[in-house]
């Protein structure tokens, strides 16, 4: 019996040589795997970046405008104010617009026989009046005569001295008396 003899050797080189380019195209295949999965993501990251980029600048966009139209709208408030102020002050001088007719018409009727006024001022509702009498006691006629009507509250006497108006000796005076607004409200009701 004769055996016969086989190499298997050259069989196995020619196995492990298979099994490493085997293994090196697989390493490569994971390799370039890995590579263009790196690369996706890196894409995907980029496009989410670039929306993200482009949504912010929208945005400002956005806020631009809503930041003019507030400042339209604030400048808008702003003139509506000023001409509800101006309307209020139309509205007020309208109303009182008789009442300086009033106040001349009444410091007519009060003013007695011999008592001249030189100068009147008004500060809100406070009147000082400044003028000459022939005597003390028509100043203080005049100062009932204030005080007796329903246009006038109050009337205080600052000063009475004696001054010379052309040859004449005469009171200078000056008086400080409050306009009532009772007959206003009274006209107002009725």
């Amino acid at each position: 019996m004769s055996s016969i003899r086989i190499n298997l050797l050259p069989h196995r080189q020619q196995k492990r040589a298979q099994q490493q380019r085997l293994m090196v195209l697989m390493a490569v295949a994971v390799a370039a795997a890995g590579a263009l999965t790196v690369f996706a993501v890196h894409m995907v990251i980029e496009d989410a970046k670039n929306i993200q980029t482009q949504r912010n600048e929208l945005l400002r966009q956005e806020t631009a405008v809503l930041d003019k139209q507030i400042a339209e709208i604030k400048t808008l408030k702003d003139k509506t104010k000023s001409l509800l102020d101006r309307k209020a002050v139309v509205e007020s001088l309208q109303n009182n617009r008789s009442e300086a007719v009033h106040l001349f018409d009444q410091l007519a009727r009060q003013l007695p026989e011999g008592v001249y006024l030189k100068s009147l001022k008004q500060a809100g509702e406070t009147l000082t009046l400044q003028g000459y009498a022939q005597s003390s006691a028509q100043v203080a006629s005049f100062m009932r005569n204030l005080d007796a009507s329903p246009q006038f509250d109050s009337p205080n006497l600052v000063e009475v001295r004696s001054a010379l108006v052309g040859k004449l000796q005469a009171s200078e005076f000056t008086l400080i008396v409050r306009q009532s607004r009772q007959q206003d409200k009274q006209e107002g009701g009725a």
